[in-house]
């Protein structure tokens, strides 16, 4: 492992050995429903309360992955991931029968690729055999922290986005993989003074331009380099940002750029903007990114997690919303 900048370059990938999606009913309808392999009948998942009902999709996104690999948890040195909740109440329950050391992260919707980035260092350094990696959000236990009790119906704005009622769950290993993590960038915080918690796209896409930048300076690759850039959760607002502020670069991103945001409903089921929360990306990756690169319909792919820094407290008080991305590059076939 080596570093430029602010990304690490791994000389030997960091194997994907396995990965799981479990998501909610209105994600399981979207246009990506058949690519998760657990799709919940009710969005309370057999349980009591909304909180422990993201825990048990926790469980069972951990469990699948863990299952289609023939692994136990004993064969994990550790797991790494969080939530959108207060103390990361929904990971750190998850994780109370797993047994493994656990390291509890909170990078608001870029918690995903954080986890990745940590697990990826942990291996390449030899610190670690085996990762897992995780995120988890869901739309009820969300709105009640961060909104409002669903009872009260308050009306969102056109620029308002979707919290995904989802888990991704994806082990990391140091040997041959259908998949590779060969580089990661971690990201700076930008707060471009967005304070409207409604608008989080727009508060979010000046860190993941900011990081992207940083890569294609840090790699000497371009865009053209790439089958496709994803990035996690701006939606409409935040990716149509970023594709303005490349323009005026003179990098023309449009046409094998993408967002998780916009990928995981269809205009059908009024998400407004898009869909956001942790659970966005960890599942359009798990569902979708890692199998089409596992398949060969992708050989290389930057995945890009962008995460509000916000928290009630701070939107009430007025303050504006600092953005972080972190970055990932993966690679099929190695």
């Amino acid at each position: 492992m080596s570093r430029v900048g602010d990304t690490l370059f791994f000389e030997t990938p960091v194997g994907v050995e396995t990965w799981a999606a479990a998501v909610g009913t209105k994600e399981g309808e979207g246009p990506l429903g058949s690519c998760f392999d657990y799709v919940a009948r009710e969005n309370r998942f057999g349980k009591k309360t909304w909180e422990q009902a993201e825990s048990r999709m926790v469980e069972i996104a951990c469990e699948t992955a863990l299952n289609k690999a023939g692994l136990t948890p004993s064969r994990l040195d550790c797991a790494l991931g969080g939530d959108l909740l207060n103390q990361c109440i929904s990971t750190g329950y998850a994780m109370r029968g797993v047994g493994v050391p656990y390291f509890g992260l909170y990078g608001a919707c870029s918690t995903m690729a954080e986890s990745l980035i940590l697990g990826a260092a942990l291996v390449s350094g030899g610190f670690a055999q085996r990762t897992l990696c995780l995120a988890s959000s869901h739309f009820c236990s969300a709105e009640r922290q961060y909104r409002y009790p669903l009872e009260y119906g308050g009306q969102r704005p056109p620029s308002a986005q979707w919290t995904a009622t989802a888990s991704g769950a994806v082990v990391l290993h140091g040997g041959p993989a259908p998949v590779g993590i060969t580089a990661a960038t971690a990201g700076r915080i930008y707060d471009p003074g967005v304070t409207d918690s409604a608008n989080m796209g727009a508060a979010m896409a000046q860190s993941a331009y900011e990081t992207l930048r940083t890569f294609f300076r840090d790699s000497g690759q371009q865009p053209a380099d790439f089958d496709l850039i994803v990035t996690g959760d701006l939606a409409a607002i935040g990716r149509d940002i970023v594709i303005e502020l490349f323009r005026r670069d003179g990098v023309e991103l449009d046409g094998r750029y993408q967002d998780c945001g916009m990928l995981l409903y269809d205009e059908s089921q009024d998400a407004h903007a898009g869909a956001s929360g942790c659970g966005c990306s960890a599942a359009v990756l798990c569902g979708r990114l890692l199998p089409d690169l596992a398949a060969g319909k992708l050989k290389k792919v930057l995945f890009c997690g962008t995460g509000a820094l916000m928290s009630p407290t701070s939107s009430n008080q007025g303050e504006s919303i600092p953005g972080i991305c972190h970055l990932l590059r993966l690679e099929a076939n190695l």
